[in-house]
């Protein structure tokens, strides 16, 4: 069953529930179950979070992290795994695989409007606030002296 590493750990580990080994090539992806099972309580998600150390020394990451698992499911809980390095990568039984956290769902009530309010930010999405601000005047690099350095 799914257990935390350590006492503070904020995530439960989930064990893969394969038969023998399931081998993800580099670029290929894999379901693997978990072999259970959960009623998640209402008001809560599950989430399904890869595992650091997987993804620095394996290149394994999940796709579509965090993967939910939503209140009212009731199948096997099962996880994509992507293998994004460059070597074959094994999936043996009982080997940790990815995280599950579980986090409050909020419900929210949707009033449809004709217009939305003005932000400092406006529409700009993708990138838009990491992007560096260019000077407005550039400065030219100075040129060295003759002589080298005195």
């Amino acid at each position: 069953l799914p257990a935390p590493s350590t006492p503070g750990a904020a995530g439960l580990d989930l064990p893969a529930a394969v038969d023998g080994e399931v081998v993800i090539e580099p670029g290929a992806r894999a379901l693997i179950p978990t072999g259970f099972t959960i009623a998640v309580p209402p008001g809560l998600e599950g989430q399904v979070r890869p595992r650091s150390g997987l993804a620095l020394h394996h290149g394994i990451v999940l796709p579509n992290a965090p993967g939910t698992i939503d209140s009212d499911y009731r199948g096997e809980v099962k996880v994509i795994l992507l293998n994004t390095g460059h070597e074959s990568f094994v999936v043996k039984r009982g080997e940790r695989i990815a995280q599950l956290v579980f986090a409050p769902v909020e419900r929210i009530a949707w009033r449809e409007v004709r217009a939305l309010g003005p932000t400092a930010r406006g529409d700009g999405g993708f990138g838009h606030t990491g992007r560096a601000v260019k000077p407005a005047v550039q400065s030219r690099p100075k040129r060295a002296k003759r002589g080298g350095l005195r």
